[in-house]
């Protein structure tokens, strides 16, 4: 009697807020491939069985597990709302046969995404003795929720910091004509000013129907590190010298030149990295730098192209004799 007396139902919540970009977050959520670093089902069962549908992506995704007799399920994708949310249906098989409800919204915040996980479902017979004896349904699987969130935060903030400096070598810079606009500011403002300048700069070729040949690059003309102040320009390559109409946009031309050159794959905030490494390599390799010579960064992925900056790839151009 007592059993038959348990609610119908059971719903219940865990949120955490992850400093990252929300389509990040989203995309790791909504395709079961990265489900291997969070999920809750699987996390205490590294040896489960995986098994993939035809689609791993979006609605009608499907992904199994089975952890002999541990652990076993299926979760199906029933919608997907891009950088919303993501519905689900749950069938568990092991520890407990359950069929629940799925949802994880995804809110920004000032600190980055919070990710809301939702559970709601009916209770059976079956369902009902289990929780006399085991606890609620909320008792005995929200802990995995929580461990699985506490694990998608992890995951998505080490990919983030994922980052690779590769010094390419001697090459020759072919130069050319090029859109500019210079300013100064403080070293550790760099980036900020950057993310502001660009998008005015791009903006200005579109609508003056200017052609691009290339990806945007930094040109430094005086780096101070005992001031903390750099003096520096954002820069669009141009198929030909244009005459610009904004005082504040002007045209350049680089000659051509000699250069060391080195890859940065990652988050613009290992560049100084990527600088010591290259005139570790120039001086290595017994070659001279020219200090009056252009310091050029090309940004051939930046933040406008993808919210991961584990993805951004700059190039460094370091001007040698």
């Amino acid at each position: 009697m007592y059993i038959a007396v348990q609610p119908n139902t059971f719903s219940f919540t865990r949120s955490v807020v992850i400093n990252a970009p929300t389509s990040l977050v989203y995309k790791k959520v909504n395709d079961f491939k990265n489900w291997g670093a969070f999920s809750p089902w699987t996390q205490q069962h590294p040896d489960a069985q995986i098994t993939y549908g035809k689609v791993t992506s979006g609605t009608g995704a499907t992904y199994s597990w089975n952890a002999q007799r541990s652990s076993e399920g299926t979760i199906k994708t029933t919608s997907s709302d891009e950088n919303l949310l993501i519905t689900q249906h749950l069938s568990l098989a092991n520890p407990l046969t359950l069929e629940s409800d799925v949802q994880w919204d995804f809110e920004p915040t000032e600190k980055g995404t919070k990710v809301t996980v939702s559970m709601a479902g009916k209770q059976n017979f079956m369902t009902k003795m289990f929780t006399v004896f085991s606890g609620s349904i909320e008792e005995t699987i929200a802990p995995q929720l929580e461990r699985g969130l506490f694990k998608l935060d992890s995951t998505v903030t080490a990919d983030m910091k994922k980052y690779s400096v590769t010094v390419n070598g001697v090459t020759d810079h072919s130069g050319g004509y090029y859109l500019y606009t210079t300013t100064s500011c403080k070293i550790d403002e760099l980036d900020a000013k950057i993310a502001e300048m660009l998008p005015g700069l791009q903006n200005y070729a579109l609508q003056n129907n200017i052609s691009v040949v290339g990806a945007p690059f930094v040109n430094y003309i005086k780096w101070d590190e005992q001031n903390n102040a750099v003096i520096f320009s954002c820069c669009l390559p141009t198929t030909e010298r244009v005459i610009t109409t904004n005082s504040d946009v002007l045209t350049g031309e680089l000659p051509n030149f000699r250069a060391v050159k080195t890859t940065l794959k990652g988050n613009s905030i290992h560049l100084k990295e990527a600088r010591e490494t290259t005139k570790d390599y120039i001086l290595k390799n017994d070659l001279i730098m020219v200090e009056s010579g252009p310091v050029m960064e090309i940004h051939t992925i930046e933040p406008t192209k993808s919210d991961n900056p584990a993805d951004w790839t700059t190039q460094l151009y370091m001007v040698i004799e």
